[in-house]
């Protein structure tokens, strides 16, 4: 299958659907900050598993057929419609509005598949087929789980992540064939966009409190973890060194890789990054007083989560240092202490320290 498909850049109209799917980031943010429980972490961590995987079919539909027609165009926009529906019916998905959010699921992957057949080669469509059972018997768990909600809720959308996270493994990935640049560079756009948006959560609720100098200084604190986070995977080349990754591989081994890589490994990093937007916005009220156990906890895990997502992601492509970010994940879950009993601030500025120390040891030699 040599380099895959001609595909070229990321379109607009892919980066439009982008930024709609990101939208759920700040819904998901809003639910941790309005209840930092387990119960609203295991929430928030199922929906992003089902939202998510939704969006990786979607990223590898436009990397193999390309929206240059006003029907392929149209199918697409219908998905985004799908999942800006999902977006709002996401904060009170466990509370009433599950089956809202069902029938949305549904709808995005009745489109997902009706724009994947219009492929071109009979290989993609033969995979998709494969696919589509699997993806359908999911969204039908997943709106029944929002009819009967309650415990039900919890034991069918959980089911039906299982299933999903599966279904590769099942149906197998011969047929999909991966365009590298487009393929990193999507998912790389993505990733930009929910880092910025959680900038944007922090700053839609400092606009609501006075402005003055500790709001001015814990929102600067914010911006400059949120480009820490930048700076560890676009400003040490990880982006450029994975698509050369996956350039060395080969029809399924390339699609394995990328699965791995785009998919399992980036679901930490996405949820790392709610939990890090829902515990800044809690920081801006009172940063340098005490906050609770529950948002400090969810501050540290945040940073861990990106940092061994960021590992795991490396592992998966076989490049560069992967052990010195899990050490550092660890560390970074000690800090919490520091936002119980001291301040916000001084554990948002010790998460910094911690990522920059992850970028610095990638400066060691690194064989890609």
């Amino acid at each position: 299958m040599g380099a895959g498909p001609a595909v070229g850049r990321v379109s607009t109209l892919e980066l439009f659907f982008d930024l709609v799917f990101v939208f759920t980031i700040t819904q998901l943010a809003n639910v941790v900050f309005a209840a930092p429980t387990l119960r609203s972490l295991l929430q928030v961590a199922m929906m992003l598993a089902l939202i998510w995987w939704m969006y990786g079919g979607y990223a590898w539909l436009t990397n193999a057929v390309a929206a240059e027609t006003v029907n392929r165009r149209l199918l697409l926009l219908g998905g985004m419609a799908g999942y800006l529906m999902l977006a709002l019916a996401t904060p009170t998905a466990f509370g009433g509005s599950g089956l809202a959010f069902g029938l949305a699921y549904l709808t995005i992957v009745a489109l997902h598949t009706l724009l994947f057949s219009r492929a071109t080669q009979q290989s993609v469509v033969g995979a998709v087929v494969r696919l589509f059972p699997f993806n359908f018997i999911s969204a039908l768990l997943v709106v029944a789980g929002g009819v009967l909600g309650g415990s039900v809720q919890y034991v069918l959308w959980g089911a039906a992540i299982l299933l999903e996270w599966a279904t590769p493994w099942i149906s197998g990935l011969e047929g999909f064939q991966i365009a590298t640049g487009h393929f990193v560079e999507r998912h790389g756009l993505v990733l930009l966009i929910a880092i910025g948006e959680s900038v944007v959560v922090v700053g839609v609720a400092g606009a609501n409190l006075s402005v003055d100098a500790s709001l001015m200084f814990i929102v600067l604190l914010g911006l400059a973890l949120s480009a820490s986070i930048w700076w560890l995977y676009f400003g040490t080349g990880d982006d450029s060194a994975a698509e050369r990754a996956l350039e060395r591989l080969h029809g399924s081994q390339r699609a394995v890789a990328a699965l791995l890589a785009y998919f399992y490994a980036y679901l930490p990093i996405l949820l790392g990054l709610v939990l890090i937007a829902a515990a800044e916005h809690a920081a801006l009220e009172h940063p340098f007083e005490p906050t609770s156990w529950r948002y400090a906890t969810t501050l540290a895990v945040g940073a861990a989560l990106v940092l061994s997502g960021r590992s795991l992601f490396r592992r998966a492509l076989r490049f560069g240092h992967a052990a010195p970010g899990l050490l550092l994940a660890v560390i970074a879950l000690a800090t919490l202490p520091l936002g119980a009993a001291i301040a916000p601030a001084a554990q948002i500025a010790a998460l910094i320290a911690v990522i920059v120390a992850t970028v610095l040891a990638d400066r060691a030699p690194v064989n890609n």
